[in-house]
């Protein structure tokens, strides 16, 4: 989850572009390795390649069709081509992706140490592998001069445009990188579950990408990696608290709010961008503000008293020397 929270901090945090269709090119990856591997019968490796290479090229044509439109056009836009995938998913008419049921990992084409029970571990380093991969091509893209183009773009596109640049090819850029980011996270999330199911392909599942980002802070990296974690922990514990048998016996009017998880995630997302706009990364750095500055002031060299600069001023004073 903190992988494909970088992925869409690319998207949002980076260039500002609000995507409720996110989750279309996550179940890309996790329904395309496992089609590939299956239909073509290919090894692990061959078939993630294939994968990698068909998310480019569908991430850069619908990209090419959405990035026609800002705004809000532009979430709706990628919120129709993700609801088309989950209906094809789910509906399953050319029976490849199993349906409701979801699709089984085709252990046959995977190596053994990474199925499994007993390899678990095997699977937890891979994913920890990709996390780290995922962040440092998120780093690479968002310090590169495509990356630093898309930040002026979103601050002012007007401007950019005005300076000779091409605001477009920027953004697209962008939307295929976290794209076939997003793939890459999607065929991991296949082996750590063996198979995949159609809600990763949800608009739901876009929100909850939304939810990471905005809760560890927009535009933060590390925030990314820190909001996934928390939503995922607070999630977990919440599924948890609402099932809870003291919960039973509360009144209405708390038994309700906290038999629902969700309601619980959005009103703690409501207070955060309310109360805490910069999420946990902005947090951290206003409290850590103040000792920065204490610390800058207590590096700088001294400076001169006052009365020391008029004695220096004075010092070529042409009367003061009994030049006339």
């Amino acid at each position: 989850m903190a992988a494909v929270a970088l992925s869409y901090h690319l998207l949002f945090g980076v260039a500002g572009l609000l995507s409720f269709g996110h989750a279309l090119y996550f179940g890309l990856g996790a329904y395309g390795l496992g089609i590939v591997m299956r239909e073509l019968e290919l090894g692990l490796v061959p078939a993630a390649l294939v994968t990698l290479l068909v998310a480019a090229v569908m991430s850069a044509v619908l990209g090419a069709v959405s990035l026609r439109v800002t705004g809000i056009p532009f979430a709706m836009v990628t919120l129709a081509f993700a609801q088309a995938g989950y209906v094809w998913v789910r509906r399953d008419p050319e029976r490849v992706t199993g349906g409701e049921e979801g699709l089984r990992l085709p252990t046959e084409h995977v190596p053994d140490a990474l199925v499994g029970v007993a390899d678990t571990r095997n699977l937890y380093w891979l994913a920890l592998a990709v996390l780290v991969l995922a962040y440092l091509l998120t780093a690479w893209v968002q310090n590169s001069r495509a990356g630093h183009v898309a930040e002026a773009v979103r601050e002012n596109e007007l401007r950019v445009r005005v300076l000779g640049m091409r605001p477009f090819m920027v953004k697209f850029a962008i939307f295929v990188s976290a794209s076939v980011i997003a793939s890459m996270v999607g065929m991991v999330h296949l082996l750590l579950n063996s198979g995949a199911v159609p809600t990763v392909l949800s608009a739901e599942f876009t929100i909850s990408l939304l939810l990471m980002v905005v809760l560890g802070g927009v535009g933060s990296r590390w925030g990314a990696v820190a909001g996934a974690i928390l939503y995922v922990l607070l999630n977990q514990r919440l599924t948890v608290l609402s099932q809870a048998g003291w919960v039973d016996d509360l009144p209405v009017v708390l038994r309700i709010p906290l038999s629902e998880p969700l309601f619980i995630l959005g009103t703690l997302f409501v207070l955060v961008v309310l109360f805490l706009p910069g999420g946990l990364a902005g947090t951290v750095a206003r409290i850590a503000a103040p000792r920065r500055e204490r610390a800058r002031r207590d590096d700088a060299p001294p400076q001169p008293r006052p009365d020391d600069r008029t004695e220096d001023a004075g010092a070529d004073d042409p009367e003061r020397l009994g030049v006339r």
